[in-house]
Parts: C-alpha cells; structure tokens; sequence
C-alpha cells in the first residue's frame, strides 16, 4: 500500500473548520478496483439467497397417457376418464415445469477472504475520491470536503431535524433532496400494490458508536448508519458502484487506522 500521506480538515456541526487536522489512515491510499469491488458485492448478496426446489413428482400424480397418434388429437397425455383432459406434459394446466430448480443447484459466488479485503479496502478508498463520488450520482457541488470529516459530535444528535441542519451546514442537504426527488419522480409513474417503492442511494455516516444518531437519522430518506467494525463493501457501494458519499467522524477515522493501519495489500 502506498505511504504516501493525506491530511483532511475536520468539520464541526456549523460546516466550520476545527482546530486540528487529521491524517487519512493509509487505507485510503489503496488503488480503486471496480472488478474486485463487484465481486464482493455479489458475494454478499448470494450469501442471501434462500435455496430452493420443487417437489420431483409435483405435476406428475395423474393417470394421464399419451392415447399415440391416428386420433385427430395431439399426443399430449390425457386424464383416462377426464374427457380428454391435458395432463403432466409442461405445456398444459397442472402439469409439470419443464426446467425447475433444484435446491442443490449452486447460487452462492465465493470470494477468497484476501480479495474480499481488498474490495473492501479499495471501496474505502473510493469514497475520499471526488471524481467517482461525482460519476456516482452524488450531489457535491455544496460539499465542502471530499472525504468529508467531522466531529464526533454528530454521533451524539437525537433529533432529525438537529441532523438535517447539521448536512445544510455541511452542504449533504442538496443530496438528501436528490433523493427525495428519486421517490416523487419513481412513485409518479405508477404505484403497485405489493412493491416497494425504489429511491436513490444517500449518503452514509461512519461513526464509532451509533448512540442517538441512527434512531435521528432513520426517517431521512437514503441515509444509512454505521459502525466502523459493521463496515462493508456493499454499505460502502450499493449495487457494486463505488463511489458513496460517506461523512467519516474524527473518531470513526482514528478506529479504522487502529483497525487497517498495520496491514498492506500488494
């Protein structure tokens, strides 16, 4: 990993610089790999995946026969008694499916463990990049760093309408309303019933400790929470597209360089 040194200015909750600097733990030094970064997010999301199977006899339990040709009729199996009855055969009512899955079937994609931490790492680092968080979506043209650091005060807002003061001051309010934007724009096309609705990713906070903040910030739309140890390479890039605009706190950023500063990826 390279040595080289990047310092960020800290925030605090009114969008003006604090006293000290900080220096970027080395993790964001790591190159940016989309291959490896995809190969992780689709690993996660297969570890989700519920097997499933069909019953080998489903569509088969009938005295249905194929009454042969010479009848005017199709050879399809037929229900003896049933007035001629299509049975068994894919192609009729209660019949068999002609390719069903089956539960052993593999649906799991595997990672090895080393690839999977430098997906991890190199979605980190794509957060503290401005041209891939731009390409991402983002709104950033308010924002006053990119990565954006602040003070570990925000951990401690209680309130939504503390934290939504907190992204006006900090320039996060004009991609919060993108993706407000997102839903009016996807639910004007059409409700269904039983779907739900689609919106725009938003940003994502790193904290130490989630205290009062995740339950202020749960009724903002798009925005995620998070601990430095729960951290992912799908919390860090939704649908295997790197780039999330992530607020580190000083604290969040003095863990994960306890965390990842030792170890280095060739």
């Amino acid at each position: 990993m390279p040595t080289a040194k990047r310092t960020a200015k800290v925030f605090n909750l009114e969008g003006k610089p604090a006293a000290e600097k900080v220096t970027l733990p080395a993790v964001f030094s790591t190159p940016i790999r989309p291959d490896l970064i995809r190969r992780a997010v689709i690993a996660a999301q297969t570890n989700r995946l519920q097997p499933q199977g069909r019953d080998p006899m489903a569509g088969k339990r009938t005295t249905a026969e194929s009454r042969g040709t010479g009848m005017g009729i199709a050879r399809v199996p037929r229900v003896k008694g049933g007035g001629g009855t299509a049975k068994f055969a894919p192609s009729t009512v209660g019949g068999r499916q002609p390719h069903p899955p089956t539960s052993h079937k593999r649906i799991v994609k595997l990672i090895p463990k080393k690839e999977r931490r430098l997906a991890l790492f190199s979605a980190i680092a794509a957060t503290a990049s401005k041209t891939t968080v731009a390409l991402r979506g983002h709104a950033i043209d308010e924002i006053l760093q990119i990565p954006l650091v602040v003070t570990n005060d925000l951990a401690q807002l209680t309130q939504t309408k503390e934290v939504e003061e907190a992204f006006a001051h900090l320039g996060v309010k004009s991609d919060l309303d993108r993706v407000r934007a997102s839903r009016k724009i996807r639910a004007g096309k059409g409700k269904r019933r039983g779907r739900k609705m689609k919106q725009a990713v938003g940003p994502l906070i790193v904290v130490v400790e989630k205290k009062g903040l995740a339950k202020a910030a749960a009724n903002l739309p798009g925005v995620d929470i998070a601990t430095v140890r729960a951290l992912n390479t799908e919390l860090l890039a939704p649908g295997a597209s790197a780039g999330r605009l992530t607020l580190w706190t000083s604290g969040a950023l003095a863990q994960l360089d306890t965390l990842y500063g030792k170890e280095t990826v060739e």
